[in-house]
């Protein structure tokens, strides 16, 4: 079993073939380009690269929302079906397609395949917005996201009468805008705590893992400074 030392050199593999400015979730995102941010319509296009119950999931709300998602996986006749499911702006291809296609990347996949995934994609994923939904969790690797929530606790959210919150830390102010419009289209509420270095309390087992209001996320942030 792979030590929080081995894990963290992993994710830092991936952050470091993506480059440039990084926001970290709950989930983990990496760096991205601001032009994402900047749209003129504030529509994404967004590669998902592991579509499984995370990345489908995710997808499919990203796509109600107006973004064009384009599903990858190990299995091209699963996202083809995925992609005829869910409309016009959906689409399937190979790992390098949905990386090349989006300006946004979303990673689900589990997490010992973080590091190949990052050295196979580093060459189309570099300036792009790239968020990690792999998180070091023994037991359920690769199906869980956005820190510790469910994926089928995901298409709840937007019906809620109070938002949960969801940490962000970062050091680049057009990033942390991106990741917050794709948060706030899940129907969660971005709180940023900090610079990038606060990442390493949103993994699961952290103070900041679980189910937290924004409230809530303030007042552990509190402890943590």
């Amino acid at each position: 079993m792979k030590t929080n030392g081995n894990m963290r050199q992993d994710r830092r593999v991936f952050l470091q073939a993506a480059g440039a400015a990084a926001v970290t979730l709950a989930c983990g995102a990496l760096p991205f380009a601001a032009r994402a941010a900047n749209a003129a319509d504030g529509k994404m296009k967004i590669g998902v690269v592991g579509s499984g119950r995370i990345g489908a999931t995710l997808g499919e709300i990203w796509i109600k929302a107006g973004h064009e998602v384009m599903f990858s996986s190990l299995d091209l006749a699963h996202d083809q079906a995925l992609a005829a499911k869910l409309g016009p702006n959906a689409r399937a291809g190979t790992s390098r397609e949905a990386a090349a296609f989006g300006d946004v990347i979303l990673v689900a996949v589990p997490y010992s395949a973080l590091k190949p995934v990052g050295k196979d994609l580093a060459d189309l994923i570099k300036g792009k917005v790239v968020v990690d939904a792999s998180n070091p969790i023994v037991a359920r690797d690769g199906e869980i996201a956005f820190n510790a929530i469910g994926y089928a606790r995901l298409p709840s959210f937007a019906q809620a009468k109070e938002r949960t919150g969801m940490p962000i830390a970062g050091d680049d102010a057009n990033a942390l805008a991106t990741a917050s419009r794709l948060v706030r289209d899940v129907g969660l509420e971005p709180v940023v705590v900090g610079p990038l270095a606060m990442g390493k309390y949103l993994i699961p087992g952290t103070p900041l893992g679980g189910e937290h209001t924004p409230e809530q996320i303030k007042q552990i942030v509190a402890t943590l400074k």
